[in-house]
């Protein structure tokens, strides 16, 4: 089964949200490279340390998070940052994991959209186990994740507007500015109209 993206799912996502084709293109861009996945086979991934000890609390585990944080700061701490590289980032969830599975899938971002494993109840998954089953079977079905969270999250106006700044902002945060989010999307998305 061929896990890539075809230009023909990205058109039919992009015909039900709404917007340009380009737009859509445009994000997996910037989100994630272009690709959901890792040479290996699995979903590209990036583990957030803060969130872990957010998911850790609420999900009614804060021993654990302050445990983890003296042990291992290096999964889960109050401060973002220090990712490491791609290529150790399912090493730091499978040791997460020996912590608390579920709040370890929830503390990761998945696939082509980089969507946060802990939307998975929003975006209308039965579990964090069926949205995980989602991101290791095909890019097509990562784009969906990442149109679910785009509807959800109300940015298909900002995105039909091509108004980066607030798509990025409704997408990333605030910490959109630090990463140039809407700019990269404004290049991307002129790339891809020509």
């Amino acid at each position: 089964m061929n896990k890539k993206l075809t230009d023909q799912q990205i058109i039919e996502q992009a015909k039900k949200l709404g917007v340009e084709v380009a737009a859509l293109k445009a994000v997996i861009q910037v989100e994630c490279k272009g690709s959901g996945f890792n040479a290996d086979g699995t979903p590209v991934i990036l583990f957030e340390r803060h969130v872990m000890r957010q998911r850790l609390i609420a999900n009614r585990l804060p021993k654990v998070a302050d445990q983890m944080m003296i042990k291992r700061p290096d999964l889960c701490s109050k401060t973002q940052g220090g990712y490491g590289l791609y290529s150790v980032q399912h090493k730091k969830l499978d040791d997460a994991v020996k912590f608390d599975r579920t709040s370890a899938l929830e503390s990761c971002s998945w696939g082509i959209g980089q969507v946060m494993g802990y939307h998975w109840y929003s975006l209308g998954y039965d579990s964090i186990q069926q949205f995980i089953n989602v991101m290791y079977k095909d890019e097509a079905s990562q784009l969906e994740a990442m149109c679910r969270y785009i509807k959800h999250n109300n940015l298909i106006n900002a995105l039909k507007n091509k108004d980066w700044k607030a798509f990025a902002l409704g997408y990333n945060g605030k910490a959109y500015k630090e990463n140039n989010y809407d700019v990269k999307l404004g290049n991307a998305y002129k790339k891809f109209i020509t």
